[in-house]
C-alpha cells in the first residue's frame, strides 16, 4: 500500500502575488485550522513478505541504456524476451593501444558552421589530423559533460566552450551526441529485427551521477528530446537511471570469478602471497579481454554467488569513481532476492579522473609557463588535444610498485611552438624550472620520474578516500559489509591500492572485472526493471510558499498580510518532503489548490528547495526557488450555470529518480496537463 499525504491548501502564495494564481481559503479552511504548516513524513511501502518477488516483464521490446560519460561512452541493449542477455554495441573504428572499445571517448567534432562532423575516435582522429591552422576553425569538444554538473544556474540557453574557445548552446552538443548513439543503436537493431517500430518498441535508459541535482537530471531529459530518442508525448519511454544504482543492481547478478576482492591476499602454495594489487587486476582484465570475442553478456537468473552469501539487512557502499565525479551510493538489501533500499543521501564530489588531468596541467603550467600553455591551447588546440592523449597512455600505467620512468610524447608543434613565443627550448625551460623531477628526454619526450606521476594523482586520491571515510562514519551508515568499487578510474591501480589500505580492515573491498562497464550493463538491468530500488532518500527539502492564520507572538510582523479583513502570514514554507527523507516508490505527496479567477487558464507555483530541515519560511537563509509546477487548466463548461470555485488536486512523486507531477480537475475528474520545470528558474 502506498502512503499517501494529503492536506487541503486552497492558499498559496506565489512570490507576494496570490492573485496570480490562488485566493485564500475561507476561515474554516482546513489549511488554515492548523497553525502550523509542517506534514507528516512519507512512510515507505512495506516491505514484501515473499523473497521472490515478481518481477514485472517490460512492455518495451527492447531496452536500449547509454552510458554517457565525461571520458567515454558507450551503449547496450537487452530484448525483453531474453533479459538475461546484455549485448554490448558494436566494436568501434579507431581507438588507443590498449585500451578496451567497448566504449568510444565522449569527444565531438562540429565543422566550422557549427553542424554535425563525428563523435568518438572518428572526431579525435579526425580532429589531430586536421591542419593547426584550419583546427583552429573547427569546433572540439571533450569531457563536456561537467559543465551540466558545475554550473549552479543551469538553463536551455546555458553555453559549452569548444576546445578553440568558441562556444556553441549546451543543449545542442549534447543532443547531436545522444543522436549519434540513437543513430547508432537502431541501425544495429534493425539489422537484427528489420520491422523494428523505433517510435514505439524501444525503452531507452540515461545514466546520469546520482549527485546531479533534478535541473541536471532535467537537462540530460530535454537534450534526450531534442535528438529525437523519444517524443514529449510519451515520457515515460525514456528512463534517467543513477549511475552507482546501475552499478548496484549489475553487481547483484555476478559471480565469484567475475570480482576481484582487494581486501584479501592471493593464496599460493598455502601461503599469503604478497603479490600487488595490480598484477592481480591486470590478470583478471587479460582473462576477461580474452572472452570479449563475443559481445554478449550473460547475467544470473537470480543473485550471484556474492549475494547468495549476503542476508536481508546487509549494507554496501558503491563507489563510482568515473572521469568527471565519484558518486557514493548506501544501499541494504531487504531480502536476497528482492529489492534495495537506499540508506542515506546520494554523496560525492568532482573528483573523478580528470583531477590527475588537472594536476598534469598544472604541473605544465610550473614549468613552462601559465601564459604559454593557456595561449598554446587556444592557438594549437589539436596539438593539445594529443598531448593529453600521450598524457592519458601514461597514466593508466601508472602504479604505487612501479619503479622506472615514464616518457611523455611531446608534439612537435609543442616544442616548436615554445621556442618561436619564448625565444628558449624546451630543455632549457626544464633545465631552469622548480620542478626537478620532470626531465628532458634526447628522444624528445617529458621524463617523468614514478613518483612524480604518484604525486599527480594524490590530491585526487585522498579526496575521494576521505570522502569515503566521512560517509562510513555516518551513523545511519554504520556497519557495512561490502565497499564496490565501479566506473573508469576504478581501474587504475593507484585508486584501489589506496582504497584497499584505507578500507580493507573494516568492510570486503570488491571490484567487477569488467569495472568501465559494470554502469552500463546494470542500466540495462533497470530499464528491464525500474522497481528494483525500492526507496530512495531525498537530496534536498522540497516545499512550496502558502498562507496561513497569523498568530500574533509566532509569527513575525513583517509577515503580516490583511486580505479581506483577514489576517494572513505570509511566505510559510509547505513542506512536500525533507533532506535525506527515505521515500518508497508510489509514495505521493498531494496538495489541492483553487484558481484565483474563473476563467484562468494556468496555475504556476513557485517550488523551494533547502539543504536543511530547518525551514520555517521561503525567505530563510538557504532556501532557494528551484521550479515551477505548472498547470493548464481546461475550458469550463458553464452552459449547465455551474459555477464556483474550482479545485485542481495535485499529485507529486519523490521515490523515483525524477520528480514527477500529475494533477486532476476534481469536479470533473478530468486530468490536467502539469508539468515540473527545474531549468528555467
Amino acid at each position: 500500500m502506498s502512503a499517501v499525504l494529503e492536506r487541503r491548501m486552497d492558499s498559496l502564495q506565489i512570490g507576494t502575488n496570490m492573485d496570480r494564481s490562488c485566493t485564500p481559503s475561507p476561515p474554516n479552511s482546513p489549511s488554515l485550522q492548523n497553525e502550523s504548516c509542517n506534514i507528516a513524513p512519507l512512510t515507505p511501502s512495506q516491505s514484501p513478505r515473499s523473497e521472490q518477488r515478481s518481477v514485472r516483464r517490460s512492455p518495451f521490446f527492447v531496452v536500449v541504456a547509454i552510458d554517457f560519460g565525461t571520458t567515454s561512452s558507450g551503449y547496450a541493449f537487452s530484448f525483453s524476451k531474453d533479459p538475461e542477455a546484455i549485448h554490448m554495441m558494436r566494436k568501434w573504428e579507431g581507438g588507443d593501444p590498449g585500451v578496451a572499445h567497448q566504449k568510444t571517448p565522449t569527444s565531438l567534432l562540429l565543422t566550422p558552421d557549427k553542424a554535425f562532423h563525428s563523435f568518438g575516435y572518428t572526431a579525435r582522429d579526425y580532429y589531430h589530423d586536421l591542419d593547426p591552422e584550419e583546427a583552429r576553425d573547427w569546433l572540439y569538444f571533450e569531457k563536456f559533460k561537467m559543465k551540466i554538473h558545475s554550473t549552479s544556474d543551469l538553463t536551455m540557453k546555458t553555453e559549452l566552450e569548444a576546445v578553440n574557445g568558441k562556444k556553441v548552446q549546451a543543449m545542442v552538443v549534447f543532443a547531436h551526441a545522444l543522436r549519434f548513439f540513437k543513430e547508432h543503436a537502431v541501425q544495429e537493431l534493425k539489422d537484427q529485427c528489420p520491422a523494428l517500430n523505433e517510435k514505439e518498441a524501444i525503452r531507452w535508459v540515461l545514466t546520469v551521477p546520482a549527485i546531479w541535482k533534478q535541473p541536471a537530471k532535467q537537462f540530460m531529459r530535454e537534450a534526450a528530446y531534442l535528438a529525437g530518442l523519444v517524443s514529449p508525448e510519451n515520457p515515460e519511454q525514456l528512463l534517467i537511471a543513477l549511475e552507482p544504482e546501475a552499478a548496484s543492481i549489475y553487481c547483484r547478478k555476478l559471480r565469484l570469478h567475475q570480482l576481484i576482492d582487494l581486501s584479501s591476499k592471493a593464496i599460493i602454495n598455502g601461503y599469503p602471497s604478497d603479490r600487488s594489487i595490480d598484477s592481480s587486476f591486470r590478470q583478471a582484465r587479460e582473462q576477461l579481454r580474452r572472452s570479449r570475442h563475443s559481445r554478449t553478456f550473460l547475467v544470473e537468473t537470480g543473485m550471484g554467488e556474492l549475494w547468495s552469501e549476503m542476508e536481508a539487512g546487509d549494507r554496501y557502499i558503491v563507489a563510482d569513481c568515473g572521469g568527471g565525479t565519484v558518486d557514493l551510493t548506501v544501499h541494504q538489501i531487504e531480502q536476497p532476492k528482492g529489492t534495495l533500499k537506499e540508506l542515506y543521501k546520494a554523496s560525492g564530489g568532482p573528483y573523478g579522473a580528470i583531477g590527475v588531468d588537472l594536476a598534469f596541467e598544472k604541473m605544465l603550467c610550473q614549468i613552462f609557463g601559465e601564459d604559454f600553455i593557456q595561449t598554446f591551447k587556444v592557438k594549437r588546440p589539436a596539438a593539445w588535444v594529443d598531448l593529453m592523449i600521450a598524457f592519458e597512455a601514461r597514466k593508466r600505467t601508472a602504479a604505487p610498485q612501479r619503479s622506472n620512468h615514464l616518457n611523455i610524447s611531446l608534439p612537435f608543434s609543442f616544442i616548436d611552438f615554445y621556442r618561436k613565443n619564448k625565444g628558449q627550448n624546451v630543455e632549457t625551460a626544464l633545465r631552469k624550472s622548480s620542478v626537478n623531477f620532470v626531465k628532458w628526454s634526447s628522444q624528445g619526450m617529458l621524463r617523468m620520474s614514478s613518483e612524480a606521476m604518484n604525486e599527480l594523482f594524490q590530491p585526487t586520491i585522498r579526496q575521494i578516500v576521505q570522502h569515503i571515510d566521512d560517509l562510513m562514519k555516518k551513523p545511519e551508515v554504520k556497519g557495512i559489509k561490502y565497499l564496490f568499487l565501479v566506473g573508469g578510474f576504478a581501474e587504475s591501480p593507484m585508486l584501489q591500492n589506496a582504497v584497499q589500505s584505507a578500507f580493507s580492515n573494516i568492510c570486503r573491498v570488491i571490484i567487477p572485472q569488467d569495472v568501465g562497464l559494470t554502469i552500463l550493463k546494470g542500466a540495462v538491468l533497470f530499464g528491464l526493471d525500474p522497481t528494483i530500488v525500492r526507496v530512495r532518500r531525498s537530496p534536498l527539502t522540497y516545499g512550496v510558499g502558502v498562507l496561513n492564520k497569523f498568530v500574533e507572538g509566532k509569527h513575525p510582523p513583517d509577515k503580516l498580510l490583511v486580505k479581506e479583513g483577514k489576517n494572513w502570514c505570509t511566505d510559510i514554507f509547505d513542506k512536500f518532503v525533507s533532506v535525506d527523507q527515505s521515500v518508497a516508490l508510489g509514495d505521493i505527496v498531494q496538495r489541492s489548490y483553487c484558481p484565483a479567477r474563473n476563467g484562468q487558464r494556468k496555475i504556476i507555483i513557485n517550488i523551494y528547495c533547502s539543504s536543511t530541515d530547518e525551514v520555517v519560511y521561503i525567505t530563510d537563509p538557504g532556501v532557494r526557488k528551484c521550479g515551477t509546477i505548472n498547470l493548464d487548466l481546461p475550458d469550463i463548461n458553464e452552459a449547465n450555470g455551474k459555477t464556483g470555485r474550482r479545485e485542481i488536486k495535485a499529485s507529486m512523486q519523490f521515490g523515483d529518480t525524477e520528480i514527477k507531477v500529475t494533477a486532476m480537475d476534481v469536479k470533473s475528474s478530468k486530468t490536467v496537463r502539469a508539468a515540473i520545470d527545474f531549468l528555467s528558474n
